[in-house]
């Protein structure tokens, strides 16, 4: 594969899945990414139990794994004089520094800004946060259920109709890895702008406008229409057109179609179904009919698609021009075709055999898979990287006596 950052080095202070996820984009991309964790607790992602995924399941911390693959692990102590002394080190030599801690952690801890360009005018400075750099809010915390999901306005725009609450985010940490790829992105141009003209951006992204960027047909459209949302999602017999809606399958599977140019593909899926008088049924003759007509239409619909399986439909629809596909379970898609011939989807092996799936950074180079590595063990490489950094043995034991690292 094309190591697009290979040589450059990211030094990552930072913890949960926001901004960890996005060093490991880099690292996917090549980067040597060099996290730092407290020499004892570590990151509290390590014994984070989620939607059945415990420590120690099979043997692996999933979340440790997904947030952590190609890193050297250091075991370090950045709030003693000793650790922030080798943290600076660390900062003299690389061209990156990443972090999730808030700004009255970094101010205190000897590590924001001003002190990190200090010891190396060159790094790019990068921050995941919360609610953003400045305002009232800028020294909060956020988590993405809280700052991507609910504050950005996506939770309640995603609601069914008739229901009392808001969805749950659809799965763990999905604002996390969203807003990192945002943050591995910015990273990435602030780079190629240090390249061009020798300036070092500070890079900012936040929880927050990373649900906006994502949200923002609903955001724009409310206002023009003077709405608390724009009328999304519909409910299953009253969709905004037929052709963009899910159905079930005789042995109860699932499918979407979203043939936006309804008017194009309503004959041949009709054909293809076994029911081409609908396509000649005055009530669905287009699409403005369809949707006059809709709950009658999508009844005639339901009852088209329950006459065959899955398997069955699959080959009908193989043969008509419209889009769709198979609604897959996350299980599932460790079996689909091109997520493996692509290589989004990874076995990792780890040094004792053990092997745990992983899904690629969602961008490659010159048509190769990016190339993932497993996780490091807390501090595993902490005496090597600081035998790089020009430490002594005595230095180094020095550290480990004082519990500075691990």
């Amino acid at each position: 594969m094309t190591k697009v950052l290979a040589g450059i080095r990211v030094i990552e202070v930072a913890q949960w899945g926001f901004v960890p996820s996005a060093a490991a984009a880099l690292s996917d991309w090549g980067a040597e990414v060099i996290k730092i964790e407290h020499p004892t607790r570590g990151d509290p992602i390590r014994g984070l139990n989620v939607a059945g995924l415990m420590a120690g399941t099979q043997g692996f911390t999933p979340m440790w794994e997904m947030l952590a693959r190609g890193k050297r692990a250091i075991g370090l102590d950045i709030g003693t004089p000793g650790g922030l002394e080798v943290l600076m080190k660390l900062v003299e030599s690389a061209d990156v520094l990443v972090t999730s801690y808030l700004p009255p952690a970094r101010r205190a801890m000897g590590f924001d800004l001003e002190q990190v360009r200090a010891r190396n005018p060159r790094i790019i400075y990068a921050r995941g946060s919360g609610q953003g750099p400045a305002g009232p809010d800028a020294d909060k915390g956020g988590f993405d259920a809280i700052s991507f999901w609910a504050r950005s306005g996506l939770a309640v725009n995603a609601r069914e109709p008739a229901t009392p609450f808001p969805p749950r985010l659809p799965g763990p940490a999905i604002g996390d890895f969203i807003s990192g790829m945002y943050l591995a992105g910015g990273i990435a141009a602030a780079l190629l702008h240090r390249e061009r003209t020798g300036e070092s951006p500070v890079v900012d992204v936040s929880l927050l406008n990373a649900g906006m960027w994502a949200g923002q047909v609903a955001i724009t459209g409310s206002r023009l229409l003077d709405q608390d949302q724009i009328d999304w999602p519909a409910p299953h017999d009253q969709p905004g057109s037929v052709l963009a809606n899910y159905y079930r399958t005789s042995d109860d599977r699932c499918i979407t179609l979203n043939m936006l140019q309804a008017d194009r593909y309503w004959p041949g899926l009709c054909a293809v179904g076994d029911r081409p008088e609908l396509a000649t049924d005055p009530r669905f003759a287009d699409a403005a009919a369809r949707r006059q007509n809709r709950e009658a239409c999508v009844a005639a619909l339901d009852e088209m698609f329950a006459q065959f399986t899955l398997a069955e439909w699959a080959q009908r629809l193989s043969k008509q021009d419209g889009q769709w596909d198979i609604v897959r379970t996350p299980r599932e898609v460790h079996d689909d075709v091109q997520a493996e011939i692509n290589g989004y989807l990874q076995f990792v092996e780890y040094p004792d055999g053990r092997t745990v799936s992983l899904v690629s950074a969602p961008v490659q180079f010159d048509e190769q898979p990016n190339e993932l590595r497993a996780a490091g063990e807390l501090g595993e490489q902490t005496d090597k990287v600081l035998e790089e950094l020009g430490l002594s043995w005595d230095e180094i034991l020095e550290l480990k006596v004082s519990s500075v690292i691990s």
